[in-house]
């Protein structure tokens, strides 16, 4: 792959990374165009506070944002995200270039972030690694993005992949890191929202993917592997579920409760959200492991509409009830901190 240059247009010029006029540095914006890296303006970067504009067009890409660029803004030029596309394609068990061993699911992801206070916003993050084309690789998981960093907010932003579109992470074990997703769109096939993280999606879309496959289920939507001394996991409200797969063919969610973590007692409360027909209405929740059931994990809902809400065997759809659902909203989840 060529090499490409970032050019950067601040205050009437083109400014070429590597160049620092007083006034870029003062209005703290880098601006990327096509032919141009997303990665080499972050690492041009030198502090807090920055924005990125990523211009209209297809990034192929994988893009790190580090812990130390706190409060970086990272947007599409347009409101528009099909217009500014960053997209890549490892996946876990995709060799490293070095031969140093696979990428694993983490190292995967098209974009990741560490640091504290970013946002995104109007532009779309990919992986488009797909099965069919590698059936030698096992390892299937293959992330659009990776965040393990407090108070990561997305906002119209498109996220695609097929397995494991979106790990929502904390930066340590012992951390309950806070993220927002507002008016996003997430697509995939098998646990495609998934992690550690206190994570709010509010007015989201998510869509479960058809697969070429003979049974079912063919994936979940949600797997929380949440700490268990954390009040909050997973929150989706006033959102919607559909699906391209035949009527019943996913799950709502199963409980990750990785090896590195047993203790993990994964929670996930969808609330006030629409669940198309493509939710298994009678059995919405499995097992990832049998070690650890679904019915010993907080599993919730409360007031959803559609015909994958129906609920048909009540012990098999856990129910807030009108008080504690007065625990489990945006603003009780995110604490201290309005997005």
């Amino acid at each position: 792959m060529r090499r490409r240059t970032l050019i950067t247009g601040i205050a009437g010029g083109l400014v070429a990374v590597g160049t620092r006029p007083a006034l870029a540095r003062d209005r703290r914006v880098l601006h990327v165009r096509p032919g141009g890296s997303v990665q080499a303006a972050v690492d041009a970067v030198d502090g807090p506070g920055w924005t990125i504009v990523v211009h209209p067009g297809t990034y192929r890409e994988v893009v790190n944002v580090p812990v130390g660029l706190a409060e970086l803004t990272v947007r599409g030029a347009t409101r528009d995200p099909r217009e500014v596309v960053i997209v890549h394609d490892n996946a876990n068990g995709t060799p490293k270039p070095d031969g140093s061993g696979t990428y694993g699911t983490a190292g995967s992801a098209t974009f990741s972030s560490a640091a504290p206070g970013l946002t995104v916003r109007d532009l779309t993050l990919a992986n488009d690694w797909l099965r069919a084309d590698h059936p030698e690789i096992t390892g299937t998981q293959a992330v659009a993005a990776y965040t393990y960093g407090d108070r990561t907010r997305f906002e119209n932003v498109r996220l695609l992949a097929h397995q494991d579109t979106l790990f929502v992470e904390t930066s340590a074990l012992t951390a309950f890191d806070r993220q927002y997703f507002h008016r996003c769109y997430i697509e995939g096939d098998v646990d495609f929202v998934f992690g550690r993280a206190t994570a709010v999606f509010e007015e989201c879309h998510f869509h479960t993917l058809q697969r070429d496959v003979a049974f079912t289920p063919k994936g979940m939507v949600f797997a929380p592997s949440t700490a268990r001394a954390n009040p909050y996991g997973i929150l989706a409200v006033r959102s919607r579920i559909t699906s391209a797969a035949e009527d019943g063919a996913y799950k709502l969610a199963r409980p990750w409760v990785p090896t590195y973590e047993t203790t993990a007692w994964p929670s996930l409360v969808v609330r006030d959200t629409r669940i198309g027909s493509g939710i298994d209405p009678v059995a919405p929740y499995t097992n990832m492991r049998d070690a650890y059931p679904w019915q010993t994990m907080r599993f919730h809902e409360y007031r959803n509409t559609g015909p994958g809400s129906t609920i048909t065997v009540p012990e098999n759809r856990p129910q807030l009830t009108d008080a504690e659902a007065r625990s489990h909203t945006p603003a009780a989840y995110l604490g201290d901190w309005r997005p």
